[in-house]
């Protein structure tokens, strides 16, 4: 090997250890808002909205909702909290990922659908000319009736913010930028001659500086990953759609997360490459309190709520077989411990992997704190975006939300509106009421009635909420002739039908990718500790998983694997997905890797094409194909220069280690370099283990850069860093797309009928 500089030995050594770094480095949060108010106070400020902002959305005539169901809607769809602070904070300290201000940029406004998948606001058009910070965001069309929501209905920005031109996200002034002259003045400096501020559209080393302070801040609604367009009711412009096209409760299904997120970041960048391995429709909610898993999810639809209820555990303070029991700070959540003394609270298991368990109230308030709201306190019991060690995740608790946010208490006191809205009016889609639906549906009663024969058989132990008798299991031959018979005799059985069962079900049996059921962030002392029940924290170990020894490996089947246990205490689960309207839901599985890769139709034909690819993949008609996220280039992580901490800012010295603007490249990751075998690294592995892969990807990086070697050549010398890689991974389990067997050994004509009924759910 060439003799090489010593300071550029010990810089490669350093930038190796770089993410490691940050993640030690101590996080310092903003104090909370309201430290020492009287517990369960709202600020006497805000104005409650109390006019339906949208009629017509989801097919509601004008006037149809009641007072607390309009209240619901208004949550669901105006209401940000404080979320604003931490977006702000992101777009300054975020590595350059989660500026939503760049997103709202009103030239996008045409085409913005097919680029972020966002949805834009109706009555909202591009602005002609720049506001008076050079900065271009959708104005309301002159006339239309739809146009200025905030104007007609006095809503109060201070609240809820202005509207955005985007479904989901409001515009607030940022106070840091109102109070600071010299950040206005700064500002102003960057302003052209066309009005415009074209370093924060186009100048990375400008935007991507923390100090930089933004005239506004964006804060966002729960419908932003929620609403989309009604299936039922599709636009005839997916640009310029009308309230009465949209559906805020179907689903973002077509948001392209990596693109909100990662759009302003280089091809190259290795984050990137990790924000795109979400499909459309999937998103990581655990990318900021991370627990070092890199799990995309759909943002599924919320239909049928009160079957839904239905199938939630009762309640208990105590343990008993069949309840949830609750307990610890899960019991300040407002009401919740009179609720269960009272007796018949149900406790559904809402998440994919089954672990927010203490009632539907208490999941509607946590999931405002997962989009920022609440930042000054939450952020003080993790380290955003890195994690570490200094410090640990701590369990944020409900008391001190109680008595330090008062947009905490306004979300917690509004969650049984909230609550009230989506079960009133979260009703299925069905095909049949779609334009031209019925011309998808066959006609042949033999064949539906085959299709129900075979869901009876194959499907509804884990997919229905009507269910036999406690004492019989599902799955067993008295299960599945009691569904048969319950099928055959009752033409209502689907009617009113949760198509679910509420239950949760070892990853091992289900087969699909584990990331998910890994997730470790509701166990007991982590951050989302007063958010699961009891029950959860003490569910046994499941068992083993089987994994390929090959990270490389594309093969589910092969023999070479090796024994991964998941810990007890929570992961390891999953409940079943609803079948409801899966016609328009495509594509599938918990990370939507079954079907097309990019559903850009929401037209019924679009969708129908998307439903027909996924679920012939599901049941194997046609092949799966056996999805491993890796790297499509050479890429490397890249960190702004103004991002470093003072330790390694004598990194940046040397030029073989930095870009085009100065920023740090750690790298090269050579082309196909499985993305999840680097993002799931555990930051909280044994420090031994850590200091290994830090050795080890240390050479391996000095042979790449000073032997010049090539593509082929690097991977082969990156295979030998897989064993430390492997050894403090989180969740080895990297083939997307596997699992869920079930039907898939049926002959073809029953898999056809199953699929004709499939369709009409």
């Amino acid at each position: 090997m060439p003799k090489a500089r010593p300071g550029v030995l010990v810089s490669l050594a350093v930038s190796t250890f770089l993410l490691v770094t940050f993640a030690c480095t101590r996080y310092t949060p903003a104090p909370p808002d309201m430290a020492g108010m009287q517990r369960y106070a709202e600020d006497p400020k805000m104005r409650e909205l109390l006019a339906d902002p949208f009629p017509g959305m989801n097919g509601i005539p004008a006037g149809e909702l009641t007072a607390d169901e309009i209240r619901g809607r208004v949550v669901w769809n105006l209401w940000t909290g404080d979320s604003w602070k931490m977006w702000d904070y992101l777009a300054r300290h975020g590595f350059g990922t989660s500026d939503l201000l760049k997103v709202l940029d009103s030239r996008n406004r045409t085409g913005r659908f097919k680029k972020f998948g966002t949805i834009n606001q109706p009555g909202y058009m591009s602005a002609s000319k720049p506001d008076q910070w050079g900065l271009l965001i959708d104005v309301p069309r002159p006339g239309d009736s739809e146009g200025d929501i905030d104007s007609r209905l006095n809503i109060d920005p201070y609240t809820y913010g202005r509207s955005s031109g985007v479904m989901g996200l409001r515009i607030f002034d940022n106070p840091e930028f109102v109070k600071s002259q010299k950040a206005q003045d700064d500002w102003k400096k960057h302003i052209a001659a066309d009005g415009i501020n074209h370093d924060f559209y186009e100048n990375p080393t400008y935007y991507n500086n923390p100090a930089l302070v933004r005239p506004y801040a964006v804060g966002m609604a729960c419908s932003f990953c929620h609403v989309s367009f009604d299936p039922v009711r599709p636009p005839e412009n997916v640009d310029e759609p009308k309230y009465s096209n949209l559906n805020d409760y179907v689903g973002a299904q077509y948001l392209k997360a990596y693109e909100v997120f990662g759009a302003y970041m280089s091809e190259d960048s290795f984050v990137k490459q990790l924000i795109r391995t979400g499909a459309p429709g999937a998103l990581d909610t655990s990318f900021i309190a991370t627990d070092y898993l890199n799990n995309p999810g759909t943002m599924n639809g919320v239909f049928s709520l009160p079957q839904r209820v239905s199938r939630g555990a009762p309640a208990s303070l105590v343990a008993k077989a069949g309840h949830e029991q609750l307990s610890g700070g899960a019991l300040d959540l407002l009401n919740l411990r009179n609720m269960i003394e009272k007796g018949g609270y149900p406790i559904p298991r809402v998440l994919k992997q089954g672990d927010d368990s203490v009632g539907f109230e208490g999941a509607l308030s946590r999931v405002y704190l997962n989009i920022g709201e609440a930042w000054p306190e939450w952020s003080r019991h993790f380290k955003p975006l890195v994690g570490g060690r200094h410090p640990r995740q701590s369990p944020v608790p409900v008391k001190t939300l109680q008595e330090r946010s008062t947009n905490w208490n306004w979300t917690e006191n509004r969650s049984p509106a909230l609550a009230t809205y989506l079960i009133n009016r979260a009703k299925p889609l069905l095909l049949k009421d779609a334009p031209g639906g019925m011309n998808y549906i066959t006609k042949d009663r033999q064949v539906l009635d085959r299709g129900k024969l075979v869901f009876a058989q194959n499907c509804a132990r884990c997919h229905s909420s009507k269910q036999p008798a406690e004492s019989v299991d599902p799955a067993s031959a008295q299960g599945t002739a009691w569904f048969v018979a319950q099928i055959e005799s009752d033409p209502e059985f689907f009617t009113d039908n949760f198509l679910a069962d509420e239950r949760r079900h070892p990853v091992t049996e289900i087969g699909t990718n584990a990331t998910r059921a890994a997730a470790t962030n509701a166990m007991r002392g982590r951050i989302w500790d007063n958010f699961s029940s009891e029950t959860y924290k003490t569910l046994p170990a499941v068992p083993a998983l089987q994994l390929p020894r090959n990270p490389l490996e594309t093969n589910p089947n092969t023999t070479d694997t090796f024994a991964f246990q998941l810990p007890a205490g929570g992961p390891g689960y999953y409940r079943p997905a609803s079948l409801i309207s899966l016609w328009s839901s495509a594509p599938y599985l918990h990370n939507n890797t079954v079907g097309p890769r990019e559903p850009a139709d929401p037209s019924v034909a679009g969708r129908i094409a998307a439903f027909n690819e996924g679920i012939e993949r599901m049941l194997l008609i046609k092949p799966r194909e056996n999805i491993v996220w890796k790297t499509d280039r050479t890429s490397y992580i890249t960190i702004p220069a103004s991002y470093a901490p003072r330790i390694l800012q004598a990194i940046f010295k040397h030029r073989d280690l930095k870009d085009a603007d100065g920023n740090l490249r750690i790298g090269p990751i050579p082309k196909g370099t499985p993305i999840n075998l680097l993002s799931n690294v555990n930051l909280e592995a044994d420090r031994r283990k850590l200091a290994r892969l830090g050795l080890s990807m240390t050479g391996a990086l000095l042979d790449i850069r000073l032997h010049n070697l090539d593509e082929q050549q690097a991977t082969e010398r990156m295979r030998e860093v897989i064993p430390h890689l492997m050894a403090v991974n989180h969740c080895p389990d990297f083939i997307e797309d596997k699992g869920h067997m079930f039907g898939t050994n049926l002959p073809l004509a029953d898999k056809r009928a199953l699929i004709e009924l499939l369709k009409t759910f």
